[in-house]
């Protein structure tokens, strides 16, 4: 008897438990409905919402950022504004007054705490009356087109040693990128792009053989298929995109030419239940290859220099001229941020590692003082490193002596030009999550001012003293240990 109550009891358990987590998934909050916008004043996407099992969105917002609006409620009517065009709906009816006219509309409209709504599928007959021209709605993917907006491009496959997809944009983009084994996924949530010809592209290459274009929930998803690791970067001011092998070790990617520039608005990043960073193989021939990081970016500016120089393109300019003096002294360097794009710390320091370079430097400006500051990494205490994996927090912890022999190197070299030049050890990122020899400059004005940090004679100066100082190091960190 014991044990068929214990055994009935344990029944009741486990229905429960299944009736919990049935309830959980029913519950479970759907990915939230958006339409995309795309018109000359702006491209914006608002919030859909489900009525009466349409598709429902705010007349105001759609054309509150075209132009000038004002709405009233009267009782069950709303009068409405757009510039000079005057409306008026009533809650419940499928009939509306535009400029005087009647317009019949496919569902009821809802007046919801003075707010007017309208079914996704009228935009098509309202928004021509108030604009006073076409649109263009794909309402299976939510994307409305007011006017001639829209964004093309083309893709191709070059020839080039490793192959190279290069997709040219008729406007500039900025799409999100995630990567994963194989793929490159960019998504554009701001762009009016439109598709190609075909939904599936292939190519011939057995590198990159085959692209993909899907639209849906007011956004457009490129997915790039390879047989290798990839990676983007972008040119032409943001009107290229340029899809290639990811490097996977340093010897791949000095034997890239022409070296590309990697600038990702976006890609997933490590959270906080993923710590652990792959350790790096010391198998294969060294090959000397650098990571060169223009810190900030994008939304971030970094410090204001001064009242027309922002840090993030004081950074930017050191970098791209310290990859020319690397390069013409045979060291093949990877710019991570080559244009005004925002990496978070994670990012740079996943990019980095996945080069797998010999000396990772990062790029810092102030307006403080005078000359080079050196800032080398001060671990924390971290967490356990396991099996092939690192502790994210203390990957640099087996590369430390290889960033103090960098430093040195580059101190030499500094002093030699008569740069002063400062040393400090900070628990700087992403210094700490490097897995090669990581230092991070920090440039400061000469004593002629802020002003000369955009001076080609300067950059120049300090640029050629830290290429040579890398250059020198190159013997003493390949040597056997």
């Amino acid at each position: 008897m014991a044990v068929s109550r214990i055994r009935a009891g344990f029944l009741v358990m486990l229905i429960t438990a299944l009736v919990l987590c049935a309830s959980l998934l029913l519950s479970a909050p759907s990915e939230q409905k958006r339409v995309s916008i795309y018109s000359t004043a702006a491209n914006y996407s608002l919030s859909v919402l489900d009525r009466d099992h349409r598709d429902y969105v705010s007349l105001l917002e759609v054309l509150e950022p075209l132009g000038t609006v004002t709405a009233k409620t009267d009782g069950s009517r709303w009068r409405f504004r757009y510039n000079k065009v005057d409306a008026e709906f009533s809650a419940g009816k499928t009939r509306a007054r535009v400029q005087g006219h009647d317009v019949d509309l496919p569902a009821n409209f809802l007046l919801e705490n003075g707010r007017g709504l309208v079914a996704l599928d009228s935009l098509t007959i309202l928004l021509p009356r108030f604009l006073g021209g076409p649109v263009t709605f794909n309402v299976s993917a939510r994307r409305l087109f007011i006017g001639n907006v829209s964004v093309h491009f083309t893709a191709q496959v070059n020839k080039a040693n490793p192959p190279t997809l290069v997709m040219d944009f008729s406007s500039p983009v900025n799409p999100m990128i995630a990567t994963e084994p194989g793929k490159v996924r960019m998504v554009f949530t701001h762009e009016p792009i439109v598709p190609p010809s075909s939904q599936t592209l292939t190519f011939d290459s057995k590198t990159i053989p085959s692209a993909s274009y899907q639209e849906d929930n007011g956004a457009v998803e490129i997915t790039v298929n390879g047989s290798v690791p990839l990676f983007a970067s972008f040119s032409n001011d943001g009107r290229t995109i340029t899809v290639t092998a990811a490097p996977q070790t340093a010897a791949q990617v000095a034997a890239r030419t022409p070296q590309p520039q990697l600038n990702l608005p976006a890609i997933t990043s490590p959270t906080q239940s993923a710590t652990y960073l792959p350790s790096v193989s010391s198998g294969g021939a060294p090959t000397y290859f650098t990571v060169v990081d223009a810190s900030h970016g994008g939304e971030e500016r970094g410090a204001a220099l001064s009242d027309q120089i922002s840090e993030k393109d004081v950074t930017l300019a050191f970098a791209r001229k310290l990859r020319q003096e690397l390069e013409s002294h045979g060291v093949s360097t990877l710019v991570l941020r080559d244009g005004d794009a925002t990496l978070s710390l994670d990012q740079r320091a996943n990019l980095a590692n996945a080069a797998h370079p010999a000396i990772y430097i990062c790029i810092h400006a102030a307006s403080q003082e005078t000359g080079v500051r050196l800032y080398g990494p001060m671990l924390p205490a971290g967490g356990e490193s396991r099996g092939p994996f690192l502790d994210w927090d203390t990957a640099q912890s087996a590369f430390a002596a290889a960033s103090q022999t960098v430093e040195a190197s580059l101190i030499a070299e500094l002093q030699k030009r008569q740069i002063s030049v400062r040393t400090l050890i900070a628990p700087l990122r992403p210094l700490n999550n490097i897995t090669a020899a990581a230092v991070a400059v920090e440039i400061a004005p000469p004593e002629a001012g802020i002003s000369e940090l955009n001076s080609p004679g300067y950059q120049q100066l300090v640029t050629e003293a830290i290429a040579t100082g890398i250059v020198a190091a190159r013997e003493r960190l390949e040597a056997p240990r």
